[in-house]
């Protein structure tokens, strides 16, 4: 079987875009960048946004699991990686080995770090953790300074160097919210009682791409970009022009046309009735593909110079929408979201469509139907 000329559905990443987004924050936040690549590069490929990020002088990766820091490390990343999420029984060895910084929250997790650096015979790279109002992971404020006199006790030992501390902002894209005021001073009072401790982090590091970009105070040694890296606005409504750049196209192939009457129901429950005559067009992609279903009747797509609104409820495998009596060839492209500058809807538009945010849309794209294709419009022709 011959392939196709172009992919039915294809994720489209310009690793240029990357490369520019990562500079344009660096340049706004003047601190070192650490550029979050956790849940395969937010959707865009973690591997490749990666290479890009360091391209463009980031000094670290963040991930979330030990997995794919070892991923990235096997692909030749030899800088700077932290990860920050674990079980109990996790591969800490390998971390460790791989020269991985690691995160504890607990008492129980340095015990495993430390039971890992006896096994492997190397000393951690290890960072801590402080909840300061999320109420997700990290220490309790009760349990910070056993938790940092340990973590010192270890350092004094040779166990490892306590290479960080951390936190995580939980309302840093409402900028007005008091929530920002006061995670920050915890966290400020955290670092007296560590530095109490005899503990001397190289970085210490609060903001998202949110806190990154508005909070100036919340930058200090470090900032932790992720979504904002891959040219998404972290606080819609809020943020500055930064020129970031949307680095995912989102496409397909229309399938597709055909013209129906007035009073024709579309797709699954006849949501949407045709109040005219019209024509459809038929986008090989649905809910399987990371299309959100909650977008339906509500979203719409560009073809042809034009956005064309879903009609009826997104299926598993495709969508419907009205082309208003046009009749574009089928084979003709189809953008889901993009950069926006071709007039096509972006990611932002399909998540205010769907009630969620443009982080779902962007990591939620793709599956084994949908092609992923990395480009770099900088690269010479």
């Amino acid at each position: 079987m011959s392939p196709l000329p172009v992919p039915r559905a294809e994720a489209v990443v310009d690793l240029a875009a990357i490369r520019h987004n990562v500079r344009r924050l660096a340049e706004h936040c003047g601190v070192a960048m650490m550029t979050v690549v956790k849940a395969d590069g937010y959707g865009h490929g973690m591997v490749e946004v990666a290479r890009a990020a360091r391209e463009a002088g980031s000094a670290w990766l963040g991930v979330a699991t030990i997995d794919e820091a070892l991923a990235l490390r096997a692909a030749g990343d030899t800088g700077r990686v932290l990860c920050w999420l674990t079980v109990p029984g996790e591969d800490h060895d390998a971390a460790i080995t791989a020269d991985v910084d690691v995160t504890a929250y607990s008492l129980a997790e340095l015990a495993e770090v430390e039971a890992a650096v006896t096994r492997t015979g190397t000393p951690a790279r290890l960072q801590l953790k402080i909840d300061t109002g999320l109420s997700r992971g990290g220490s309790t404020w009760d349990d910070w300074p056993a938790l940092v006199e340990a973590a010192r006790a270890g350092e004094v030992a040779g166990h490892w160097w306590v290479t960080g501390i951390w936190t995580h902002p939980a309302s840093s894209d409402e900028p007005d919210d008091p929530a920002n005021d006061s995670q920050e001073q915890v966290f400020r009072d955290a670092l007296a009682v560590a530095e109490a401790a005899g503990l001397q982090p190289e970085v210490r590091h609060l903001a998202n791409s949110a806190a990154a970009i508005l909070r100036p105070s919340a930058r200090f040694d470090l900032v932790r970009c992720g979504i904002a890296s891959y040219g998404l606005d972290p606080a819609p409504g809020h943020t500055p022009d930064l020129g970031l750049v949307p680095a995912m196209t989102a496409r397909a192939t229309l399938a597709m046309v055909k013209d129906v009457a007035a009073g024709a129901g579309v797709s699954y429950g006849h949501t949407w009735v045709a109040d005219r005559a019209t024509t459809l067009g038929l986008v090989p992609v649905g809910y399987a593909d990371g299309v959100p279903r909650h977008a339906s009747n509500v979203a719409s797509v560009g073809i042809a110079g034009r956005q064309r609104p879903v009609r009826g409820r997104v299926c598993m495998d495709q969508l419907v929408v009205d082309l208003d009596g046009d009749r574009p060839e089928p084979g003709t492209d189809v953008v889901l979201f993009g950069t926006g500058r071709d007039g096509a809807p972006t990611a932002q538009d399909w998540a205010e469509a769907a009630g969620t945010i443009s982080y779902e849309i962007v990591t939620r794209f793709g599956g084994t139907r949908v092609t992923r294709t990395h480009v770099d419009s900088e690269a010479p022709a």
